[in-house]
């Protein structure tokens, strides 16, 4: 079975607090975006695979197999085993194959891992028919990661608390087109967090549906670019660079460091982001 994990946006961020366990609490509308890689599992262990991959590694009953861009770390850690291992908590499941194609940026806010995490879930729930409920499936997501439970449902969603809570949002971008510009730097999320400080919304972003798009770039904040522009001033440059050259709003996604850009014709495609990664789409 092949699935296919997109990516998404954050419209508005607003970091409001430090918790006790360490985490922040946020408020933010995360978007699907249509720009994906590719996801196949199936039953057993491959063995005429048409093209070598990156990496290749077995854990207990997983086999895992990595093409495209590396990920980097040690691949026991990677979200689609361990979504597996913590699905066998409910089910035995056979041996079996997970293969990703990694296209997407990493490090970049757009929820790359996440949505790997989501779909590898929906796929092995189909492909072995397993009766597993949103709730459930949710709750087993929010402990891979926070911003893993938004792609289950993957639709406009206004989340909160660390990330995990959220409620649909009646926000539609049917129409407008969308350019995602990441220069090939990776901000750690620890990194951009090490910068902030936690105050009260600027704006209700449960409420963003209300406002016309045009009225965005003046009310709508991405709390992360305080921190982490300083820091990346490439990322300030991008953004600027999107608005000049008409974007009705442009933002960092997440705590980057993607930037990205809504228009509502075909954006051009300035000179400078030839050497950058980028991809453009419509909702």
């Amino acid at each position: 079975m092949i699935v296919f994990p997109n990516c998404k946006i954050n419209i508005g961020l607003s970091i409001t607090g430090k918790r006790q366990d360490g985490y922040h609490n946020i408020e933010s509308v995360m978007i699907p975006v249509g720009w994906h890689e590719s996801l196949e599992v199936h039953a057993g262990k491959s063995e005429n695979k048409t093209k070598p991959p990156r990496r290749e590694t077995t854990i207990d009953k997983v086999h895992y197999y990595e093409y495209g861009n590396k990920i980097p770390g040690d691949p026991s850690s990677n979200l689609c085993i361990k979504v597996f291992n913590l699905l066998e908590e409910w089910y035995t499941l056979p041996e079996t194959s997970i293969h990703l194609l990694k296209t997407l940026p990493m490090g970049a806010g757009l929820g790359a891992g996440s949505s790997d995490a989501a779909h590898c879930l929906k796929a092995l729930k189909d492909y072995y028919d397993l009766n597993i409920s949103n709730e459930d499936a949710k709750v087993l997501l929010s402990k891979i990661g926070s911003d893993c439970p938004f792609f289950w449902e993957n639709k406009a969603k206004f989340v909160f608390g660390t990330g995990t809570n959220e409620k649909p949002i009646s926000l539609s971008l049917e129409g407008w087109h969308i350019l995602i510009v990441h220069p090939n730097i990776s901000v750690s999320t620890k990194e951009a967090y090490a910068g902030v400080k936690p105050q009260s919304p600027r704006l209700d972003l449960s409420m963003l549906e209300s406002l016309p798009i045009e009225s965005w770039q003046e009310c709508v904040f991405n709390d992360f670019e305080e921190s982490v522009f300083p820091q990346y001033p490439i990322l300030k440059s991008i953004k600027e660079n999107l608005i000049k050259n008409g974007a009705v709003y442009a933002s960092m996604s997440g705590s980057g460091s993607a930037i990205y850009g809504l228009f509502d014709s075909v954006p051009g495609i300035p000179k400078e982001f030839e050497q950058y990664t980028y991809w453009v789409g419509t909702f």
